[in-house]
């Protein structure tokens, strides 16, 4: 999709369709919107054009995702008028923008529409920043009309070629083209995420998937290191090697680096940090097969790790990020790793295997005490980590957090909520600890059914904590893979969450 903002009235713009937008309540149009009403009179006598005809009828109420559509009758150069429902006045958001926005390109998509022409949803009544609220826009066009069809025969051939921002306050238009911009490769990077997420385990495993990692890095300017099975083993990460080896697909252990330009110095970074499961059967603890197949989504964490380092790169962010993305194959064999097998993780920590299906804190485990090495100001990790999770908080609703400090806590959540991509701190409490003490080692990797998101947590806590320790965010995002439905900026498939809190975060540097 072609991206240009361009000055001038929505209601004169040569197009397939023109999207305006209407608050929930409001009965007589105003801004861009009225401009287009008052364009659409059926005579020159009505008092009303066909968009307030909608609303006194009651077929439009501005509802938040409602998409009202008017035919022009050659009234004005595009043939159709989608009008986005932003919801109501006192509850609108940027991630409203986003929602609305989403709605209506992906509804001018289905209708075949090529060129669609979109006002800067919320900078004129909306009374937002109009930078911020062309980016919102942007992403929310981006993200609403995504498809993914790499594995069909027969792509569905409904695509919108060109999108147009029209702005027509001249004062605001630069603040608008750089919103869009900085839109553009934000919702460009979720995308790719939902892509490696949505492909198939066959098409995307360890190697695969590190090999995307080289390609991006070498297309958006970043530095790209790949540890091979060989030097995993060197660097002594006991947890990547033991989940990893009952696979074909041999580990890989992706180093993903953005250094802002003149700032090559010591700059203590921010690492981000990804599960990547890049298919998880639970191992000799094995899952049951309903369902099984979703589990290709366990490398969710890794893909918003690696879309976050793409946006972060494309926004020239001034905060030197490192991104660090453990890659597995998690599967039974002769040769997987076993319930009751003591492994030996980087840190010098001896981890009792309880359950072969807990594989995914062993691997961040060994992450996390490799972030050490760069004396981080900050580190996050996103994993689809525990059920327990998705039953305390609920399927699409917000992810867990978990945390070592307050402040770089605060800054997480207040990334996320700017993102509309929900969060909720859980406490980290030290009896987690006892509920995964080992008889045999150190510690064991799971502390049973109750209290599971919590163990899971405190379980990665010991690879942090101690000499090197760095203020830590672990988010659980097991909830937060899949959208079941077509809404707003989501699409049915993979959501790319937690992308767009990393790059707020890195651009809050």
């Amino acid at each position: 999709m072609r991206l240009s903002v361009i000055q001038g009235q929505i209601q004169t713009t040569p197009a397939d369709a023109i999207i305006v937008n209407l608050f929930e309540g409001v009965t007589a149009p105003g801004g861009a919107t009225g401009a287009v009403d008052a364009a659409l009179r059926l005579g020159k006598a009505e008092a009303h054009g066909a968009i307030s005809q909608l609303i006194h009828l009651g077929d439009l109420t501005g509802r938040l995702n409602e998409v009202g559509v008017v035919y022009t009758y050659n009234q004005l150069p595009a043939p159709r008028v989608f009008i986005a429902g932003l919801g109501k006045r006192e509850a609108f958001t940027l991630d409203r923008i986003r929602q609305a926005s989403g709605s209506a390109v992906r509804k001018a998509r289905d209708l075949g529409c090529k060129r669609v022409a979109t006002i800067v949803h919320g900078s004129g009544i909306g009374g937002l920043d109009p930078q911020r609220a062309a980016q919102a826009t942007v992403e929310g066009a981006l993200m609403g009309s995504y498809q993914f069809s790499e594995h069909k025969s027969q792509a569905d051939d409904r695509a919108i070629e060109e999108l147009l921002v029209v702005e027509y306050d001249g004062s605001k238009l630069d603040a608008v083209k750089a919103g869009a911009q900085a839109g553009e490769a934000i919702a460009r990077a979720v995308n790719a995420a939902r892509s490696l997420i949505n492909r198939a385990p066959n098409v995307l495993y360890p190697d695969a998937f590190a090999q995307a990692a080289r390609e991006m890095a070498a297309q958006h300017g970043l530095q790209c290191v790949v540890l091979t099975e060989a030097e995993i083993a060197t660097a002594g990460m006991g947890g990547v090697l033991a989940v990893s080896q009952g696979s074909q697909h041999p580990p890989r252990f992706v180093i993903l680096e953005y250094v802002p330009e003149g700032q090559e110095g010591e700059m203590p970074p921010l690492v981000f940090i990804g599960k990547g499961v890049t298919f998880d059967t639970g191992g000799i603890s094995i899952k049951p097969s309903d369902g099984m197949q979703a589990m290709k989504a366990d490398m969710s964490g890794a893909a918003a790790v690696f879309g976050a380092m793409q946006a972060i790169a494309d926004l020239k962010a001034r905060r030197r990020v490192i991104g660090l993305l453990p890659l597995v194959e998690n599967m039974p064999s002769g040769n997987a790793y076993r319930p009751g097998d003591v492994l030996t993780m980087m840190s010098g920590l001896k981890v009792e295997v309880v359950s072969t299906d807990a594989e995914g804190r062993l691997i961040l485990a060994d992450a996390l005490h490799y972030a050490k090495r760069y004396r981080p100001r900050g580190v996050v990790d996103l994993a689809t980590l525990t059920g327990a999770c998705v039953v305390a908080l609920g399927e699409g609703i917000a992810a867990g957090v978990f945390s070592n400090n307050d402040d770089w806590c605060a800054a997480v959540l207040r990334a996320a909520d700017e993102q509309g991509e929900r969060m909720w701190r859980l406490p980290l409490y030290s009896e987690y600890g006892d509920k995964i003490k080992s008889d045999v080692a150190d510690i064991k990797n799971s502390g049973g059914r109750t209290g599971g998101v919590g163990t899971s947590a405190y379980f990665l806590y010991h690879f942090v904590q101690g000499e090197g320790e760095y203020p830590w965010v672990h988010v659980d995002m097991a909830g937060m893979t899949f959208s079941p439905e077509n809404k707003g900026y989501l699409v049915k498939g993979a959501m790319g969450y937690g992308v767009r809190t990393l790059v707020a975060l890195a651009q809050a540097e």
